[in-house]
């Protein structure tokens, strides 16, 4: 049995029965265009699914409670102008209940609590209104153009705990308003604590008829302070903010906020409440740690984000060695204060150390935070710490699977001078799937996996591994982040948008590239103030780094920000240093399966200002050698000359065969070359397997000793023959 969190939408036709005595026939039909003309065409452009029609009712899906509300009002604005414009006895209202909670999926069809919670509040709602549980409200305040007045706590039927009620005000006059529920007066509580009464005792009396489902606790853990005096034991404290909260997301009945967005609180003062809201979490976990020599001193609590209230707190004292013990003792006490009841395997995972060899774990701790850097310089370093975490544990599963993930992040962003792409490519496959030989429980190598498949090209098996990634960490943001990529260069873009909504829900900060693939989501789904807010946030969340700064560009452009654009092209072009081009977009994202999907992206940078080819080179088409010039020029010899900006010395021997060796000072690719068209093409295990096809010219200023410029996506090298 499936389950997972969604966001519902229940609505009902007010008074069908008595509309139905009066007109049968032309009651059904009106149903039927508002549900055709006004229901389906505005869950589509919020991203929901209609599960069913049942009689005169509606019940859709959302993977977004701001889409479902946002959905939910301009159905009932637009019904109300449609209303205005007919007769009385002609006119039909919709009551909407929304609700964010937990469903039972069987087949296309869902229920539970989540979907029964939904239909008590559409009956609260008035004709044309809206009425939104206390869980729907906390994620949508201040995010649609609407007020809510409060309806306090109530007792739904057949719902076993009293659940916050919120009346949503449509009128644009009341928008942004939070009204309170009014206090009761003393009759009224009396009356209202003899019905409590009379409600509990027919609950005992009635128990075994309504068994209690208890709300989900959702959790943020913080990032522990370094009490340390040496601030370079950061990334020890970090690792054990880490361990908690991946300890955490593994137990099946607790929401975790994920890692990106609870460290953007790190180093900034800390206000509950204020977190509790902004994440949606009712817990905090806050701590510190210290460590002196071979003595660690770790302080945790446990807190109501709304009340400020210690649930729980303790302090460990032990040697450095026992830091796996520290953090299984954490996860297990705040499981317990939470009220949670672990099953057999999830506390063996818990209880189960990634490794027994403390070097080992240092290093693997150092290596993640030179990863999540996203630096050149660090990467490399991150590697080589890998490296010597897995000599000293061959067995540490973790590690393999967090070295996957970082190599595979230097190859799909082709930081050759990092590590060459063929190289990347095979350590990526062989530490993802050394991991899974290790514990094939880890959601994070099927995600990797499914990143190298999709950019491979084999669709199928990519969609499989990500499914795995997300079945395997259903609450983890990196497998439903790896999914949506892979739907999205599969050309299945409304499943691509449904991963980035569930992905949001459990990060809501999400790490650069993740935004940046969110972006490109919300880009060819035509969102694009969705994808510019994205793209913005990839850039500002990794200052400096120009591969997330062009992307903005392409939205910036279908948003009539034409100047933005072209703004944005030239900054991206300077952190770069002019590497970037239409080319090099064109070969790295050479595996969406739609080749429309591309088109769409070239075309808007095109008019944004990104130039064809690297460094700004343009050739004159009059100067351009075609297919039998190429062959003539270069097949069987040694061309010698330089690359461009850098004037470096460059080589390139091409045999008659095609087989071929380029090198320069800082590059040396082994392939074949081979001439397609008027195009001279390196084929090698770079570039992602794709052919790097390009022009040659004989140029009127070729630069001194050399006669011809061959240009693709990663060069331009002016060259002469040698015989």
């Amino acid at each position: 049995m499936e389950r997972r969190l969604a966001a519902v939408l229940i609505a009902d036709v007010v008074g069908y029965s008595r509309l139905s005595e009066i007109d049968e026939e032309g009651t059904r039909i009106r149903f039927h265009t508002d549900l055709h003309e006004l229901f389906e065409p505005k869950i589509a452009t919020h991203h929901g699914r209609l599960i069913k029609t049942m009689g005169d009712g509606i019940l859709v899906e959302f993977h977004s409670v701001v889409d479902a509300l946002r959905c939910a009002v301009k159905i009932q604005q637009q019904k109300a102008e449609r209303n205005a414009a007919l007769r009385p006895e002609q006119r039909m209202f919709f009551r909407i209940g929304v609700n964010l909670g937990d469903v039972i999926v069987e087949g296309e069809d869902i229920h539970g609590d989540g979907v029964n919670i939904a239909a008590r509040l559409e009956s609260l709602a008035q004709p044309g209104g809206i009425c939104i549980s206390g869980t729907a409200f906390d994620h949508t305040v201040h995010k649609a153009e609407v007020g809510f007045s409060s309806l306090g706590e109530q007792q739904l039927k057949n719902i076993a705990d009293p659940v916050r009620v919120y009346r949503v005000l449509l009128d644009p006059s009341e928008a942004g308003k939070v009204v309170a529920s009014r206090r009761p007066h003393r009759r009224a509580i009396n009356l209202a604590t003899l019905a409590a009464l009379l409600i509990a005792a027919a609950a005992i009396v009635f128990a075994w008829q309504w068994p209690f489902v208890p709300q989900r606790p959702s959790v943020a853990v913080l990032p522990f302070v370094n009490l340390s005096s040496d601030a370079g034991q950061d990334y020890f404290t970090d690792g054990i903010t880490d361990s908690l909260i991946a300890d955490l997301t593994m137990l099946s009945d607790l929401d975790v906020i994920g890692r990106n967005s609870v460290f953007a609180y790190k180093g900034k003062p800390l206000v509950l409440a204020d977190i509790g809201r902004d994440l949606g979490v009712r817990f905090v976990v806050e701590g510190s740690v210290q460590r002196i020599g071979d003595q660690i001193r770790v302080n945790a609590q446990l807190s109501d984000a709304a009340s400020g209230d210690h649930l729980w707190a303790n302090r460990f004292n032990r040697a450095a060695a026992d830091v796996m013990a520290v953090q299984d003792e954490l996860s297990r006490q705040i499981a317990e204060a939470l009220g949670l009841k672990l099953t057999q395997s999830e506390t063996e995972r818990i209880t189960h150390p990634p490794t027994a060899n403390l070097e080992a774990y240092d290093y693997y701790l150092r290596a993640e935070q030179a990863t999540r850097t996203g630096r050149r310089s660090r990467l490399l370093e991150a590697l080589a710490l890998f490296d010597k975490a897995e000599a000293l544990d061959p067995g540490f599963a973790e590690a393999f699977a967090a070295d996957a993930h970082a190599t595979a992040y230097v190859w799909r962003s082709a930081y050759d001078d990092v590590l060459q792409s063929a190289l990347a490519r095979k350590r990526a496959y062989e530490k993802a799937s050394r991991a899974l030989a290790l514990d094939s429980a880890l959601s994070s190598p099927y995600a990797v996996l499914a990143v190298m498949q999709v950019v491979d090209r084999r669709y199928e098996q990519a969609v499989t591994s990500a499914q795995q990634a997300v079945s395997l960490g259903s609450a983890d943001a990196e497998a439903h982040m790896a999914l949506a990529y892979v739907q999205l260069f599969s050309g299945n873009h409304a499943e691509a948008g449904a991963a980035v909504d569930t992905a949001l829900r459990h990060d809501p900060n999400l790490s650069a590239i993740n935004r940046y693939t969110a972006g490109l989501v919300f880009y060819l789904q035509r969102d694009y103030t969705k994808a510019i807010d994205s793209f913005e946030r990839a850039r500002d969340g990794s200052p400096g780094n120009g591969d997330f700064v062009t992307p903005l560009a392409m939205a910036y452009v279908r948003a009539g920000r034409l100047d933005d654009a072209r703004a944005t092209v030239a900054e991206g072009l300077r952190f770069l240093a002019g590497r970037d081009s239409l080319a090099a977009w064109r070969i790295s994202n050479a595996h969406f399966r739609n080749e429309q999907d591309l088109a769409f992206i070239l075309d808007a940078l095109r008019e944004a200002g990104l130039p064809e080819w690297p460094f700004g080179f343009k050739g004159n088409e009059h100067e351009r050698l075609h297919g039998e010039e190429i062959a003539s020029t270069v097949m069987g010899k040694l061309l010698r000359g330089k690359t461009e900006p850098s004037g470096s010395p460059a080589l390139m021997q091409i045999e008659r065969d095609g087989k071929a060796v380029f090198r320069s000072t800082t590059q040396m690719v082994t392939g074949t070359v081979f001439v397609n068209g008027d195009m001279l093409c390196e084929q090698s295990e770079n570039a992602f397997g794709q052919a790097d096809c390009g022009p040659i010219y004989r140029p009127a200023n070729s630069p001194a000793e050399t006669s011809y410029a061959y240009v693709n996506s990663t060069k331009v090298f002016y060259f002469s023959p040698v015989k």
